[in-house]
């Protein structure tokens, strides 16, 4: 029975848009420029544990659209999950927590964005596709020269 404890265990308890703001600080009057607007979209991720062997895992993204210097729209989506991780190796813990359940949010999190785009009368801005392995590797690389060993990602523009 002691080996049946030892297994490994990976469940997706539950998937859940967290926060969700859209901004329109200058309308009406900004609809009307004819410019084409600059998209800035910066992403965010963080983890924590809220329980033995349960995390909540987060993808932040935040879309702000300018016209000139004025903000045409500014969207900021907080998608998250609820996993439970048991089992793990401590190092390969960091490697599913960075990589693989951000990968599982964030495809929610692309189509929240452009749905919510799209609701607000503008054309949807899609998301481009993250490598979050690329991300976590080159944030353990930052912190191997840096000295701290947290080891989580917790955020990335």
């Amino acid at each position: 029975m002691a080996d049946h404890d030892a297994t490994p265990v990976f469940q997706i308890q539950r998937m859940y848009l967290k926060d969700l703001s859209l901004e329109q600080p200058n309308s009406p009057q900004i609809l009307l420029e004819q410019q084409q607007p600059q998209v800035d979209i910066n992403l965010s991720m963080g983890a924590s544990g809220i329980g033995e062997g349960v995390f909540e895992v987060s993808v932040t993204a935040t879309v702000t659209t300018k016209v000139k210097d004025r903000t045409l729209f500014l969207i900021e989506a907080k998608q998250a999950g609820i996993f439970e991780i048991r089992n793990v190796p401590e190092d390969q813990l960091q490697g599913i927590l960075s990589i693989v359940c951000p990968q599982m949010i964030y495809p929610y999190l692309r189509a929240i964005v452009s749905d919510v785009c799209t609701r607000a009368g503008f054309p949807p801005i899609l998301l481009t596709e993250v490598n979050f392995q690329a991300m976590f590797e080159a944030q353990q690389a930052a912190q191997a020269q840096n000295g701290n060993g947290s080891g989580v990602l917790t955020s990335a523009n």
